[in-house]
C-alpha cells in the first residue's frame, strides 16, 4: 500500500524538462511577436524609442513630400493660372486667353491619364485641378474682358453647367467625394452668375438632387450636409438681389413662385434620409441634417413669405404645413421614425400657426391656436411621441399668456382653454401608453392649466355677482368627472377650486357684492360644502365598515 503511494506521488511531482518550456515559451514569444528579454527578465529596449521616433519623422517627411506638397502645388499652380486667365489682355483677340486656357487644361487631362497607373493620387489631383481650370477658362469667355467672346449670358451659363456636368460624371466614375464636392461647388457658382431667376431655381433642384444622389449612393453625409446648407445660401444670394454681381442689397419679391422652389429643395433633400438604406439606422446624422433641413428651408421660406408676399401669407403656410405633416407621416409609416418624425410635424404646426395668425386677428388667432394644441396631442397620440406633447404644452403656455397679455377683458370665449386643457388632460391619460408617458407630469401640468384658466374665464365672463356660483357650478362639474370616470384628480381638481371660491367670497365678496347676492352666495356656498362634507364622511364610512 505504501508503495503505490509512493509511485503516484513521484509520478504526480516528476520534474519539468527546462529545455522543452524554454523551446514551447520561445515559440509563443515568436508567434506573439514579442520582444526577446534580457536576463534581467526586462524586455530588450536598447534602440526601441529611437527607432519608433525616427520611423515616424520619416513617415512625416515622406507624406509632406508626397502628398500634402503634390496637392499644394497643384493649388498653386491652378490659382496661378486663374490669375494668368483673370488679365484684361487688351492688345490680344478675345478668345486668345481662354484658348490657352484650354490648351493647358487638355495637357493637364493628359498627364492625369497617364499617371492613373504610375501616380494615382498625383492623377487624381490634376484631375481636380484641370476640372477646375475647365470652369474658369469658360468663365472667361464672358467675364475679365472688355470685349468678351460670348455675349449672352445664358449661353454661358449653359457652357459653364456643362463643365459642371462633366465633373459630376467623372466624381461618379473615380467615386471621388473630393471631386463631386468640387462639382456641386461650381454648380452653386453657375446658379449665382445666372442671376436670372429661373434658370437660377431650375440649377439649385438639379444640384439638390445631385446632394442627394450621392448620400443615398455613396454615403456621403458630410457632403449632403453641405449641399443642404449652400442650396438654401445660394437662394438667399438672390432673394438679397445678388451682391456678388454688384448689385445694391435689397429684398427681391419677384417671381413670387420662388418660394415653391423652396418648398421643392425642401422635399428633395428629405429623400435623402426617406430612402437611406434600411441598415442605416436614425443615428445623430440622420437626425442633425434633418434638422438642419427644416431650420435652414423654413427660415428662408418665413422670411421670404413675410417680406415680399404678406398677402398670399395663409395659403403659402397652409400650403407648407400640409407638406411638412404630410413628411412626417410618411417618415412614421416608413420606418416608426421618432426624432424626423417630430421635426415634420413641429415644424408642420408652426406653419399652420402662422397661418392662422395670418388670417385671424387677435385675439380669435389665438383661440383658433389654442384649439390648434388638440390637433397636435392626436398627432402625438398616433406618432407615440412625448417629444410632441412636452413642446405642445410649452407653446400652449405662450399662447395662453400671450393670450392674457392682449385681452385683459377676455369674455366666454377665454373658456376655451380650460376646455382644450381638461381635454388634453384626458387625452393624455386615456392613452398614456401610446404617449409613452411614464410619469403624471404632463397630465398635472394640464389640470393645473384648467386650475388656473376656467376660474379665470369665468371671472370675466359672468357678471360679478355671479362669480362665486360660477366656481361652484364649475367644483361641481369636477365632482361629477371624478365620478364618471373614476379618477380622484378631479376631485381635487374640485377641492381646490371651492377653496377659491371661499376665499374670494371671503376677501372679495363681503365688500364689492350687494347684501342680496351677498347672502345667495354665502349660503349656497355653505350648503354645498355640508353636502361634500357628508359625501366624504359616507365614503370612508364605507371603507371603514369594510375593513
Amino acid at each position: 500500500m505504501q508503495k503505490s503511494q509512493d509511485k503516484s506521488s513521484n509520478k504526480k511531482y516528476q520534474p519539468v524538462d527546462i529545455r522543452k518550456l524554454e523551446a514551447r515559451i520561445s515559440r509563443i514569444e515568436e508567434f506573439l511577436k514579442l520582444e526577446p528579454m534580457d536576463q534581467s527578465g526586462v524586455p530588450e529596449a536598447k534602440h526601441l524609442f529611437p527607432k519608433n521616433i525616427s520611423e515616424a519623422a520619416d513617415n512625416l517627411e515622406f507624406r509632406i513630400g508626397q502628398f500634402w506638397f503634390a496637392k499644394t502645388g497643384i493649388a498653386v499652380l491652378a490659382i496661378g493660372i486663374v490669375f494668368l486667365l483673370t488679365l484684361p489682355y487688351e492688345n490680344w483677340p478675345p478668345a486668345l486667353p481662354s484658348s490657352i486656357g484650354y490648351i493647358i487644361v487638355g495637357l493637364i487631362f493628359t498627364l492625369s491619364y497617364l499617371w492613373r497607373m504610375s501616380y494615382e493620387f498625383l492623377s487624381r489631383y490634376l484631375l481636380g485641378g484641370g476640372l477646375l481650370l475647365l470652369y474658369f477658362t469658360t468663365m472667361r469667355l464672358h467675364f475679365f474682358s472688355s470685349n468678351p467672346v460670348i455675349q449672352n449670358r445664358i449661353i454661358l451659363v449653359l457652357l459653364l453647367t456643362i463643365c459642371v456636368a462633366i465633373s459630376i460624371i467623372i466624381s461618379i466614375r473615380r467615386k471621388s467625394v473630393y471631386l463631386a464636392s468640387l462639382a456641386l461647388t461650381l454648380g452653386h457658382i453657375t446658379a449665382i452668375i445666372a442671376e436670372s431667376a429661373i434658370p437660377l431655381f431650375l440649377l439649385l433642384v438639379l444640384l439638390a438632387f445631385a446632394s442627394t444622389f450621392f448620400k443615398l449612393k455613396y454615403r456621403w453625409d458630410g457632403l449632403y450636409i453641405y449641399g443642404i446648407i449652400i442650396t438654401y445660401f445660394v437662394h438667399f444670394v438672390w432673394f438679397i438681389n445678388n451682391p456678388f454681381l454688384g448689385n445694391v442689397i435689397q429684398f427681391v419679391g419677384s417671381p413670387k413662385i420662388n418660394v415653391l422652389f423652396i418648398l421643392l429643395y425642401f422635399v428633395v433633400f428629405s429623400l435623402g434620409n426617406f430612402f437611406r438604406n434600411k441598415d442605416i439606422p436614425e443615428n445623430n446624422m440622420v437626425a442633425s441634417s434633418t434638422f438642419l433641413n427644416c431650420v435652414s428651408g423654413y427660415g428662408l421660406f418665413l422670411l421670404v413669405t413675410t417680406t415680399k408676399i404678406a398677402e398670399h401669407l395663409f395659403i403659402a403656410h397652409f400650403v407648407a404645413s400640409l407638406l411638412f405633416l404630410t413628411l412626417s407621416t410618411m417618415f412614421w409609416i416608413k420606418e416608426k421614425s421618432k426624432l424626423c418624425t417630430f421635426y415634420y410635424s413641429i415644424l408642420g404646426y408652426t406653419a399652420l400657426s402662422v397661418a392662422i395668425i395670418a388670417q385671424f386677428k387677435i385675439p380669435d388667432s389665438l383661440i383658433f391656436l389654442c384649439w390648434q394644441s388638440l390637433l397636435v396631442i392626436s398627432t402625438a397620440l398616433w406618432y407615440r411621441s412625448r417629444f410632441i406633447v412636452v413642446a405642445n404644452f410649452i407653446i400652449f403656455i405662450i399662447i395662453f399668456l400671450s393670450y392674457l397679455s392682449t385681452v385683459p377683458d377676455a369674455g366666454p370665449i377665454s373658456l376655451s382653454f380650460g376646455t382644450v386643457a381638461l381635454l388634453s388632460a384626458r387625452i393624455t391619460n386615456w392613452q398614456k401608453h401610446r404617449l409613452e408617458l411614464q410619469t403624471e407630469f404632463m397630465r398635472n401640468a394640464y389640470l393645473t392649466m384648467v386650475f388656473i384658466s376656467i376660474p379665470y374665464a369665468l371671472f370675466h365672463s359672468v357678471p360679478k355677482a355671479f362669480v362665486s356660483l360660477a366656481w361652484i357650478g364649475a367644483a361641481i362639474l369636477y365632482y361629477i368627472l371624478s365620478i364618471i370616470l373614476k379618477n380622484k384628480k378631479y376631485r381635487w381638481l374640485a377641492l381646490l377650486t371651492l377653496l377659491l371660491t371661499v376665499l374670494y367670497i371671503l376677501i372679495i365678496g363681503i365688500i364689492q357684492l350687494t347684501p342680496t347676492f351677498r347672502i345667495i352666495s354665502f349660503i349656497v356656498l355653505g350648503l354645498v360644502l355640508l353636502i361634500i362634507s357628508l359625501l366624504y364622511s359616507r365614503i370612508k364610512l364605507k371603507k371603514t365598515m369594510s375593513k
